[in-house]
């Protein structure tokens, strides 16, 4: 019995961590779905929340004011940034989006040192969420059920919006012809920018709600991104109902292969992703916006 509750511990552990990375995942999954855009700076807008949350936790002295601060001011970054250097780039091609906002990524990075400095920095839980509580007979911190919850009803919430609501069928509709969309009155450039931002919001909900467990520190941007690549390709490219399996799929591996194989953990997940993309070279799901 002993064995069964900690593999259901390391299970509901991994399914944590899992939608942790999809709601970082369907940020990206979206930009490129969406958008046709491949945004390398995407794991910095993690480590800024993260690290923005880590201030405004101290300096606010309320966890949920200053999640929606953090949110808030991610967004308006990534308003600026899409604004400023990207929108210029959406009729160029995958490579020049791939140099720019990598440079972006690397600015942002020594930024961070800068501003934050290089050791690692933790977050407090929220104290309604402080407890650990016994769940299906497993006690688990109830944090980690908050981010359980938050990334369903985030998936819940996403297919909701593109699926059922006026502003997805333009947004569908924008991504299968632009032209014809903006020829019906419709501002494409400003949904298109709004898509933009709120996936960039989304990564830095994820940093925000992700510093309690993993800490966040100069360098995470990079690490956490990679495990994003590796979520979006598997899932397939722009799909964001791949992205959300993949999530989970990335996510409980890693987790259990850091429990009993931890030697050979982070190579774990790319013999996952090896496997996938022999058996399904496109993906688990086909790109759903085209």
């Amino acid at each position: 019995m002993g064995e069964i509750q900690t593999l259901a511990t390391h299970m509901l552990n991994g399914l944590a961590y899992g939608l942790l990375l999809f709601i970082l995942a369907a940020g990206l999954s979206l930009i490129f779905g969406m958008m046709d855009v491949i945004n390398l700076s995407h794991g910095s807008f993690y480590l800024v929340g993260g690290f923005l949350g880590v201030g405004l936790v101290d300096d606010l002295g309320n966890w949920w004011l200053a999640l929606a601060v953090t949110v808030g001011i991610v967004a308006v970054l990534g308003l600026i940034a899409e604004v400023s250097l990207l929108r210029p780039m959406y009729n160029r091609d995958h490579l020049d989006q791939i140099l720019l906002t990598f440079g972006l990524a690397l600015i942002i990075e020594d930024a961070s040192e800068w501003i934050f400095g290089t050791t690692i920095q933790s977050m407090s839980y929220p104290s309604t969420f402080s407890q650990s509580v016994e769940f299906l007979g497993v006690v688990i911190p109830s944090y980690r059920l908050l981010v359980i919850f938050v990334g369903l009803a985030l998936a819940v919430a996403l297919y909701l919006l593109l699926e059922r609501t006026r502003v997805g069928s333009i947004i569908r509709a924008g991504v299968s012809d632009r032209e014809m969309v903006s020829a019906l009155g419709f501002n494409i450039t400003a949904i298109f920018g709004a898509v933009f931002v709120g996936g960039l919001a989304l990564a830095g909900l994820a940093g925000f709600i992700g510093t309690p467990i993993l800490g966040v520190y100069s360098g995470l941007d990079f690490e956490i991104l990679i495990l994003t690549l590796i979520i979006v390709v598997v899932g397939g490219l722009g799909s964001l109902t791949g992205a959300f399996w993949a999530s989970l799929l990335i996510g409980i591996t890693q987790i259990l292969g850091q429990a009993y194989f931890p030697s050979i953990a982070a190579l774990i997940i790319y013999i996952v992703m090896a496997i996938v993309l022999l058996v399904r070279p496109q993906g688990l799901f086909q790109r759903r916006y085209a």
